[in-house]
């Protein structure tokens, strides 16, 4: 059974990737964003988007351990072995461990969301996601009292990604979320794209999504997850403090210091790009706005 997450999204700025649909029929004339199993229908994003398909989603990427060119990804992780694979549960948890990602996938619905990415660099996408809430593996390895983060670290394997030699970041890849925003509905393990496994350069084969905040939160080919008291340690706020904060909530009134973040260039809309408003969490605010009741948004950017 879907359900909905935001009304002002309609199926019509997604291009059907044929094989997808084949499978899945959009319903015409619902509103929303749906969630639903495997085989079920998932709705879509704002009428002003310019659709994207899978050529783009697969092929426009930010993932430096391959290189810093939105093509790179794409062209130079062909070497990165994802099977088998495993993720390090540790810090304030019942069962911590060594889980292989089979069993951390035995006994998960896995869902159909499609979300808006709004890229820290001022560009957006809408992507068809597959996965499982974040939620459901949280719950599964028991979370303890004290813990208030949970932190995120990217495989780092030098012989695989030759991005990580030029030493843009502090390697390996670390993000974090508060446990709150780790626990909300919307946050996802996403496993795949268009109903296809993740490829490499999406962040294979199992990565976060945090639809509400810039696209760098959204840790890929996570190894270990800690949950933890103190804030982590994230990538981008050690690299440039300045300009990148811990919470990076999309916010339209808060520029990056050195471009404004009040529009964005939507990919995939001609050989003129066409710019769109930026909305505030990225059009999930009737969401997640709760979570940040009381806060300074533009002190805790």
């Amino acid at each position: 059974m879907a359900r909905n997450w935001n009304g002002n999204l309609t199926e019509n700025d997604v291009t059907p990737e044929h094989l997808w649909l084949n499978r899945r029929q959009i319903m015409a004339g619902m509103a929303g964003l749906g969630l639903g199993s495997i085989g079920g229908t998932a709705m879509a994003a704002p009428s002003d988007l310019t659709p994207n398909d899978y050529e783009a989603i697969t092929h426009y990427n930010n993932f430096y351990e391959f290189g810093v060119g939105k093509e790179d990804p794409a062209d130079y992780s062909g070497k990165f072995v994802t099977s088998p694979w495993s993720i390090e549960v540790a810090g304030l948890v019942d069962k911590p461990g060594t889980y292989a990602l089979e069993d951390i996938l035995k006994g998960k619905q896995i869902e159909e969301r499609i979300y808006r990415l709004r890229c820290v660099e001022a560009w957006s996408m809408v992507i068809p996601w597959n996965g499982f809430p974040l939620s459901a593996l949280l719950n599964q390895v028991g979370v303890q009292s004290g813990a208030k983060y949970v932190a995120f670290e990217t495989a780092l394997k030098p012989d695989e990604m030759p991005g990580v030699s030029r030493r843009v970041l502090d390697w390996p890849y670390r993000e974090g979320l508060r446990l709150d925003e780790a626990m909300h509905p919307l946050t996802l393990m996403a496993t795949g794209i268009y109903g296809k496994d993740l490829l490499n350069q999406n962040g294979a084969p199992i990565r976060v999504v945090v639809p509400w905040k810039y696209g760098f939160k959204s840790a890929k080919s996570i190894v270990r997850i800690t949950l933890q008291e103190d804030q982590p340690f994230t990538s981008w706020k050690d690299a440039n403090y300045r300009e990148y904060g811990f919470y990076s909530n999309v916010n339209p009134q808060v520029s990056h210091p050195r471009w404004s973040q009040a529009t964005e260039r939507v990919i995939g809309s001609g050989l003129i790009p066409k710019r769109r408003e930026t909305e505030m969490f990225n059009g999930y605010g009737d969401e997640v706005a709760s979570l940040y009741t009381g806060m300074d948004l533009k002190k805790n950017y």
